[in-house]
Order: structure tokens, then C-alpha cells, then sequence
């Protein structure tokens, strides 16, 4: 048996997401009066869209609902990718390689606006066969349930996918799904060295992503 679907990460693997989320939110929760915690990012990366704004609400700002907070940084998120994407090098290359190679699919923390706004600025919409939303499943990365619905979707098993990943929570997830994953981490929020470990390589780059490279991992 050979890999039978790509599965990307968007946030950390396409584009350099993680800073633009960090400053938005940062400048949200300090509009509002509320604390910033040392351990603030690493919690929001990878969860669901409900659930980092429930965090927000409960546990950083006063006087707003998870519905406000959510609304107003994603329209704040909305507005920075109008006005400069941060694409991370390669990135579209990457894409159409593995596009060439298996059907794609594309399981992200991001919202659904979010994603189509990144996917058609690249031009590879197209190409995906699924997106899925940490909006669309019940629970959001570390937990695999993004991963699978993706995998549901496309009508493979977990275990015949390839993860693209970057983050801690990313790696996890697509482990637990199942997947054969190909970690890409971002020097500015490196995985935890246990969920690194998880990984069945790691690369230093989106020019390293081949269809060569998934099959080699595949079957390590």
C-alpha cells in the first residue's frame, strides 16, 4: 500500500500565521484591559476557533463574550491577510507538487474565512480535494478529530494519509489520527521535543516536501 492523500496543516506550514495571531490577539486582549499569560500562546495554538475565544473570554478579558471575541479577532485576522499574506516560502510550489502526486486535503485551526481567504490568494483552492475547520469538528488540535473528518472525507484511512505539520499541538493531533507525519517547525514556536518525537521526519523546509520524501516515510 502506498500514501493515499496529503493532508496539510495551513497555520505554520503554508503561511507564517503564528506571529500575525499572536499580535492581533495581544493587541485585542491589551484593548480590553486583560492580562497576557507566559503561557498564553502555546495554549492557543491548534485550538478551535470556540475554544480560543472561550479561553479569551474567561481568562483573559472581562466584560465579553466568546461570540464578541471571536468575531472581532477574526475580522481584525480578516483585514491583515487583505493587506499582506505571509506566505511562507515555497509554499505554493509545495502544493502542486503533492497535488500532482495525491489528492489533497487540509486540516486547519483557522477559521473557514480564514482559510478561504489563503487558499485562493495562493490559487491552489482547487487543488484541495477537503478543507476542514476546527469549526466543523467537535474538539480542536491536540485532540485528532480535524485529521479524521478530513481522512471521513476523503474516504481514506488515518493511516494511509501524510501530515503536513509545525506546531506541538498539530503533531499530536495528526498522530493520533493516525497519520504518517512530516514535521516543518517554525524556529520562532518549536514543538515540544515529545511531540517532535512523534514525527517520522522532520524538515527544514517546504522545498524538502516530495512525493519521494512521503513515500520514503510512509513506508519507514
Amino acid at each position: 500500500m502506498s500514501v493515499q492523500a496529503i493532508v496539510f496543516d495551513l497555520d505554520g506550514v503554508l503561511i507564517d500565521s503564528e506571529p500575525v495571531w499572536e499580535e492581533v490577539r495581544r493587541g485585542y486582549v491589551a484593548e480590553r484591559g486583560g492580562r497576557w499569560l507566559p503561557d498564553t500562546q502555546d495554549r492557543l495554538m491548534g485550538m478551535s476557533t470556540q475554544e480560543w475565544a472561550d479561553y479569551i473570554a474567561s481568562d483573559l478579558v472581562d466584560g465579553a463574550t466568546s461570540e464578541e471575541v471571536a468575531y472581532e479577532v477574526v475580522d481584525r485576522m480578516s483585514q491583515r491577510y487583505e493587506e499582506s499574506l505571509p506566505l511562507l516560502p515555497g509554499a505554493e510550489d509545495a502544493v502542486r507538487r503533492m497535488a500532482a502526486f495525491r489528492p489533497l486535503g487540509l486540516a486547519s485551526s483557522s477559521p473557514r474565512a480564514l482559510i478561504d481567504i489563503v487558499l485562493a490568494h495562493l490559487g491552489v483552492d482547487a487543488l484541495f480535494h477537503t478543507t476542514v475547520s476546527t469549526e466543523d469538528v467537535e474538539r480542536g488540535k491536540p485532540a485528532p478529530d480535524g485529521y479524521l473528518a478530513v481522512a471521513a472525507q476523503m474516504e481514506v484511512a488515518g493511516r494511509d494519509c501524510v501530515a503536513i505539520e509545525d506546531s506541538s499541538n498539530g503533531l499530536r493531533s495528526a498522530h493520533a489520527a493516525g497519520m504518517t507525519v512530516i514535521a516543518i517547525p517554525r524556529p520562532a514556536h518549536p514543538p515540544a521535543s515529545d511531540a517532535l518525537a512523534l514525527a517520522a521526519h522532520v524538515a527544514g523546509g517546504l522545498d524538502e516536501l516530495t512525493p519521494e520524501l512521503a513515500e520514503a516515510v510512509f513506508h519507514s
